[in-house]
């Protein structure tokens, strides 16, 4: 029997912390770092593994090494920045997996300087929210070297279930920004219609029901309306800051690549302006507040 890689899993928060558990749970030996010592230590408590006091000791200590952070300012921080690192301890061969939704450009260069020190870096960012991250059935697009890929494939299946390959490293990342820009597009228009049809007499409830059955079926109709919005939950599980930022990245691809995107733009500034109203922290279901602030009623199912 082949001894299973030991990870490396840096970043235990809302989305971090379920993945990590399922590797945990899938036998591979996991250290754990988190900027919160006392969650990391809380993650080993509950699930096993080790909390090494450093960076550099997970990376000296892990054949894989995954990054599950906010931003990839963060994740350049983490890797070779400051006093103590991964880069300072990562042994030649170690996989770097990064799995937030960061800024392919970034990227790019991170994996660059990883091939320097004798890695390999490949991204792959997640979606499923926290739920399907709880369960280990998380969709995962992954971009890198196929080989190396197939060679992270044992953990990247121990927490998800679709691990869709989108090409270089990078790609991934470029791919989840612009499920997040398609996503937020068909949950505001969405809520247009629901806004619509509420003023002329049909029931928010009746109509998501007859959108599921008909043409206008979305994730958002599927999984948000009735269970976070109709209900006046807005507990998601994903921030709006986190959501503005995606879509931010999936614009900046845009530019990158010379697309005109107009449509594109006019979500972005709705979430943007969704969040300068309600906070960074706010779910990001909460976008459909706004929308009825602009409207001036809400949405009440009968």
């Amino acid at each position: 029997m082949v001894d299973k890689p030991t990870v490396g899993f840096i970043g235990v928060g809302n989305m971090g912390w379920p993945m990590a558990a399922c590797l945990a749970k899938a036998g591979f030996p996991v250290l754990i770092n988190d900027q919160r010592r006392e969650v990391a230590n809380n993650f080993v408590q509950q699930h096993g593994g080790t909390a090494p006091d450093t960076l550099k000791q997970l990376a000296a200590g892990s054949d894989i090494v995954v990054t599950m952070l906010p931003t990839s300012v963060i994740v350049e921080h983490v890797l070779g920045g400051g006093d103590d690192n991964v880069f300072a301890g990562m042994k030649p061969g170690t996989i770097v997996i990064e799995m937030s939704s960061g800024v392919p450009s970034v990227t790019q260069r991170l994996a660059e300087q990883v091939a320097a020190l004798g890695g390999h870096m490949i991204d792959g960012p997640v979606s499923g929210g926290v739920p399907r991250a709880k369960t280990g059935e998380l969709a995962i697009m992954v971009g890198g070297d196929a080989a190396i890929i197939d060679r992270a494939m044992p953990v990247l299946s121990a927490m998800g279930t679709s691990v869709l390959k989108t090409g270089a490293v990078g790609s991934g990342q470029a791919m989840k920004a612009l499920n997040n820009l398609v996503s937020t597009g068909g949950f505001l228009i969405g809520i247009e219609a629901l806004l619509i049809g509420q003023r002329f007499g049909l029931d928010p409830a009746v109509m998501t029901d007859v959108l599921n059955a008909a043409t206008g079926m979305n994730n958002s109709t599927q999984k948000k309306f009735r269970q976070f919005v109709l209900s006046r939950g807005f507990n998601a599980g994903f921030t709006m800051g986190l959501l503005a930022k995606d879509l931010s990245i999936a614009l900046q691809v845009g530019r990158e690549t010379g697309t005109a995107a107009p449509l594109s733009a006019l979500v972005k500034e709705m979430i943007v302006s969704a969040e300068a109203m309600f906070g960074s922290a706010a779910d990001h279901t909460e976008m459909a507040k706004w929308v009825e602030k602009l409207v001036g009623e809400e949405l009440k199912a009968h």
